[in-house]
C-alpha cells in the first residue's frame, strides 16, 4: 500500500498529507542532523526495572541540534502560505520562540516531560516538536531496537520516550501470532502481550472485543469493553510506513468515538468535526481474534 493510493481512496486526508509534506520540507531545509548513539552498558539496570531510554539519568544525548531546528522549523512555517488557522498559529508560536529566554531547549525538556513551557498553540507545537525529534533519534531508535530484549519490556508504554502506544500490529499466524504497539511521538515499536489492554491492563480476553471495517485494507479497532478504551490496530505486513502512522486512520477514531470508545492512546492530531467523506465507513463487531 502506497501513500498515494491510501490517499486516492481517502481524499479527506488530503489536506493532512499536504500539512505533512509542508513539516518534512522544513525539516529537510533546516538540515537536522542525527543523534548519536549512546552506549547501552549503563543503562541496561534502568532497562530492567522499565524506566523509558529518554528518561534514565544513565544515557546522555545532546538534544541541542534538534532544539535549534525545532525553532528553525517553526519559523521555515511562519514564512510560508498555510491555511488560514495553520498559519496564524504558526506565526504565534515563532513569536513565542523568539521572544522568550532558551525558549527552544524548554520546549525539548517539555516535550519529554522534564519542564513546562506556555503556550497558546500546544497541539501545533507538540506535533512540530515530535516531527523533528523522531527524525533526530531515528539512528538511536534502531540500534536501541537491536539492542534491547523485547521480552523483558512488555509494557503499556514505548521503551524509548515513555509514551502510550499510538497503534498497535499483528504480526504473522496462530499460534504464533505477535502483537507489537508502535509509538505516534519517536516512532519506535515494541512487543506486548497477544491479548490485554494496555490502558487499564484488563487481561481477560473475554473483555476485548474488535471492530472490523470494511474495504481498510487490514485496519481494525480493538477495544476493552471494561474501560471502553481503543487502540487502532494493522492486522498484517508490508504496509507499515502509511498504515501506521495514526493520521493515515484519523477516521477509524472519529468512528471509534461515535461508538462510545475513548481514544487514551497518545496522539499527535487533534480530532474534531468529521472529515467531509463520501459515505461512512460499513462496519463489523466480534471478539479479539
Amino acid at each position: 500500500m502506497t501513500q498515494d493510493l491510501w490517499l486516492t481512496r481517502h481524499p479527506y486526508l488530503q489536506p493532512i498529507a499536504q500539512f505533512h509534506r509542508e513539516v518534512d520540507a522544513a525539516i529537510a531545509e533546516a538540515q537536522l542532523p542525527s543523534a548519536s548513539v549512546p552506549s547501552w552498558e549503563s543503562y541496561s539496570e534502568d532497562y530492567a526495572a522499565g524506566i523509558p531510554l529518554l528518561r534514565s539519568s544513565a544515557i546522555t544525548i545532546d538534544f541541542s541540534p534538534a532544539e535549534r531546528v525545532i525553532a528553525q522549523v517553526v519559523a521555515n512555517l511562519a514564512r510560508k502560505p498555510l491555511p488560514r488557522r495553520l498559519a496564524e498559529e504558526s506565526r504565534a508560536l515563532h513569536a513565542d520562540l523568539r521572544d522568550e529566554l532558551d525558549a527552544s531547549g524548554r520546549v525539548r525538556a517539555w516535550l519529554l516531560d522534564r519542564g513546562d513551557f506556555a503556550s497558546a498553540h500546544p497541539g501545533l507545537l507538540r506535533y512540530l516538536g515530535w516531527s523533528v525529534l523522531a527524525r533526530f533519534l531515528d539512528s538511536v531508535v534502531g540500534a536501541f531496537r537491536s539492542w534491547r530484549e523485547e521480552q523483558h519490556w512488555l509494557r503499556a508504554y514505548c521503551p524509548t520516550c515513555g509514551s502510550p502506544p499510538a497503534m498497535a500490529q499483528l504480526i504473522g499466524r496462530d499460534p504464533g501470532r505477535l502483537r507489537f504497539f508502535s509509538c505516534g511521538c519517536c516512532g519506535t515499536r515494541w512487543r506486548f502481550r497477544r491479548t490485554g489492554c494496555p490502558f487499564c491492563e484488563q487481561a481477560d480476553h473475554h473483555q476485548l472485543a474488535v471492530i472490523a471495517i470494511e474495504g481498510e485494507e487490514g485496519l481494525r479497532i480493538d477495544y476493552c469493553e471494561s474501560c471502553r478504551g481503543y487502540v487502532k490496530t494493522y492486522n498484517g505486513e508490508g504496509s507499515e510506513a502509511v498504515l501506521l502512522a495514526d493520521w493515515s486512520s484519523l477516521h477509524l477514531d472519529i468512528l471509534a468515538q461515535d461508538r462510545g470508545l475513548k481514544r487514551r492512546a497518545a496522539s499527535l492530531y487533534e480530532i474534531g468535526t468529521p472529515f467531509a467523506s463520501n459515505g461512512a465507513p460499513v462496519v463489523n463487531r466480534g471478539r479479539l481474534a
